[in-house]
């Protein structure tokens, strides 16, 4: 068996924070090789590709990915300009993956099905260092082979891992038998699937900024369908919705979404169903009914679950892992990130340390390491990756050393050392203030 340092570096996922941490691999001369489980980079990205970002392009490329761009034919777009998820991935993420130094270490249809110590379950402490990671890999055609790693970055996301409808973190009764009827995220309602909503009752679940998008598009939907009808289920109060900080929002354009909503809310046109914790979906005849904790019931014609994401643990479980309770973060990053506390502008800039597991040489990345918390921001991503590059390299002053600088969001540019911000917070303090797929708090 060669050493583990012989070989390379596996980074799971080829969205932003997977393609920015190859980057940061290639150029420290790490050997390295991206798995994404898409037909193209970023599939997950692509997925919601009809979504505008809160945050504009200077906040969206990574500075080493910006380097290998820059010595290409690529144009570099208006750093001011607020991208779609489709131009994400067809200005940015795309031409980065066709890049001479990063294009052949990208294996496309790789989905990575468990992640263990080559030969040694969890169980087994002696030499376990000095064993390479092992991950099985499944193809598309459901054939699977492994590959051996030096250390590994899981930078999937989680988007493929939403949060169900039941109010208790749970499938509610007859949620899986009524899938087909159930849309988790953001649906293009617009476009694609705009036979689907048109002059349908709707039920949109959820009080985040997913949920605002979503329920925005069906209200447009309806000034050509008017037999749409938009129901907003949250389980709040209507006195507690937050809409946002509206103009003094640091992301103008998602403080601009919060207040459309309000006006929105304000007219009637949309109509709220507040307090209500679901228990249930029945299918009765051609309706979905929604059935509250409290006995309430809700007949709707389709339902869009806009309630976040979980992090998909199960191809981990054979790794030692550290993480908190609750947040199902990294325990030294699950206090700074809690949503009980924090909103993505008071989530201070972190690296390697906080990402640490007792599995030496495993780290997660990207909207993942969050865990359950939906305060991901998408430079933060990058600054993660950068970290943990530099400490596999073996640089560490560079590994614990703060690159970040965001003042403009009120994201901290402090050491570590810091214990909180004093800069204003960029979003409302509610638990779902930034949960779109990947980019989370900047999209």
């Amino acid at each position: 068996m060669q050493s583990p340092g012989s070989f390379p570096i596996a980074i799971i996922g080829g969205g932003p924070v997977g393609l920015a941490a190859a980057a940061h691999a290639s150029a420290r001369g790490q050997g390295f090789v991206v798995l994404e489980s898409g037909d193209s980079v970023a599939a997950s990205v692509a997925s919601w590709g009809h979504v505008r970002l809160f945050s504009p392009w200077r906040y969206n490329i990574d500075v080493q990915a910006h380097e290998l761009l820059s010595g290409t034919s690529w144009v570099e777009p208006d750093p001011e300009a607020f991208p779609t998820g489709e131009e994400l991935c067809e200005r940015y993420l795309r031409p980065l993956a066709q890049t001479p130094e990063l294009l052949p270490h990208i294996r496309l249809g790789a989905r990575v099905v468990s992640v263990s110590r080559f030969g040694a379950d969890k169980l087994k402490t002696a030499g376990r260092e000095q064993l390479p990671f092992e991950l099985t890999i499944e193809a598309k055609d459901g054939s699977r082979s492994t590959l051996l790693a030096s250390a590994v970055i899981d930078a999937s996301g989680t988007a493929q891992t939403p949060n169900p409808l039941g109010s208790a973190g749970v499938f509610a009764l007859g949620e899986p038998e009524a899938q087909g009827r159930i849309f988790y995220g953001i649906p293009d309602v617009l476009l694609t699937l705009r036979q689907r909503y048109a002059n349908k009752s709707v039920a949109v679940v959820g009080s985040g900024h997913s949920a605002f998008n979503a329920l925005l598009d069906l209200v447009m939907l309806s000034d050509d369908a008017p037999g749409t009808k938009v129901y907003w289920v949250v389980r709040r109060s209507r006195e507690d919705i937050m809409f946002g900080g509206g103009k003094n929002d640091a992301l103008s354009a998602r403080g601009e979404l919060g207040a459309r909503l309000r006006d929105l809310v304000a007219r009637q046109r949309i109509e709220i169903i507040e307090k209500f914790r679901i228990a249930q979906v029945n299918q009765l005849g051609t309706r979905l009914w929604l059935e509250s904790a409290d006995h309430r019931t809700l007949p709707v014609d389709e339902i869009i679950a806009s309630t976040g994401f979980r992090p998909d643990l199960t191809p981990l479980r054979e790794l030692r892992l550290a993480l908190d309770a609750a947040v199902e973060a990294p325990v030294e990053l699950a206090p700074l990130i809690d949503p009980n506390e924090h909103s993505c502008g008071t989530v201070r800039p972190h690296g390697a340390r906080e990402l640490r597991h007792p599995e030496r040489g495993f780290y997660i990345a990207g909207m993942k390491s969050y865990g359950r918390a939906p305060t991901f921001l998408m430079l933060t991503g990058y600054e993660q990756v950068r970290s943990i590059i530099a400490e596999l390299a073996g640089d560490v002053e560079a590994a614990e050393r703060v690159e970040l600088v965001l003042p403009e969001t009120g994201v901290c540019n402090t050491d570590r050392a810091r214990s909180s911000c004093d800069t204003q917070s960029c979003a409302p303090s509610e638990t779902e203030s930034c949960s779109v797929p990947e980019t989370a708090c900047c999209a």
